[in-house]
């Protein structure tokens, strides 16, 4: 089990920008377009910026090609590259008890401290499917790996409050 997920290191802010704005906007797929329209704006060199930072980003790994073309999708990684402290992540699939059990174990910790439930079915992500065929439920703080088969409890709100108090 590796200790942090694998997108880890420093976000410029024109892509974190970037990899923020599929929430913002609610979307799983983001044309060129739309980039320019809301981190770029009309400058050709602000247009350059966000060209550059794609082309990063997809070499990382943190946006794939969605559809041929000028879209992009965020991966995994890259929503795991803006997460912050207080976003727990629960790797999971159909059928898991032990994910289900876990679930049931964070949710009221989840509602009192505050934090934010990424639930994600690994068996919609080949990555994730070779990552943690064998291993969910995985379940993450920001980035950092706090449980993996059954959830500590304790630990999960040693890792929760520790982040709390650091703000």
């Amino acid at each position: 089990m590796a200790c942090e997920a694998s997108a880890s290191g420093a976000i410029d802010a024109t892509s974190r920008r970037i990899l923020g704005l599929y929430d913002q906007l609610e979307r799983d797929s983001l044309d060129l377009h739309t980039l320019f329209e809301f981190v770029g704006g009309n400058v050709p060199k602000e247009r350059e910026g966000v060209l550059d930072a794609v082309a990063k980003l997809a070499k990382q790994g943190l946006l794939a090609e969605d559809r041929g073309g000028d879209f992009y999708r965020r991966t995994e990684d890259g929503r795991l590259a803006i997460a912050g402290p207080r976003d727990i992540t629960l790797y999971t699939r159909t059928g898991c008890h032990l994910c289900e059990e876990a679930k049931s174990q964070m949710l009221p910790l989840v509602i009192e401290l505050g934090a934010q439930l990424h639930e994600v079915d690994i068996d919609d992500d080949t990555a994730l499917v070779e990552r943690y065929t064998n291993d969910v439920p995985v379940i993450l703080v920001g980035r950092k790996v706090v449980a993996q088969h059954r959830l500590d409890v304790r630990k999960l709100r040693r890792e929760l409050e520790a982040e709390r108090k650091v703000q």
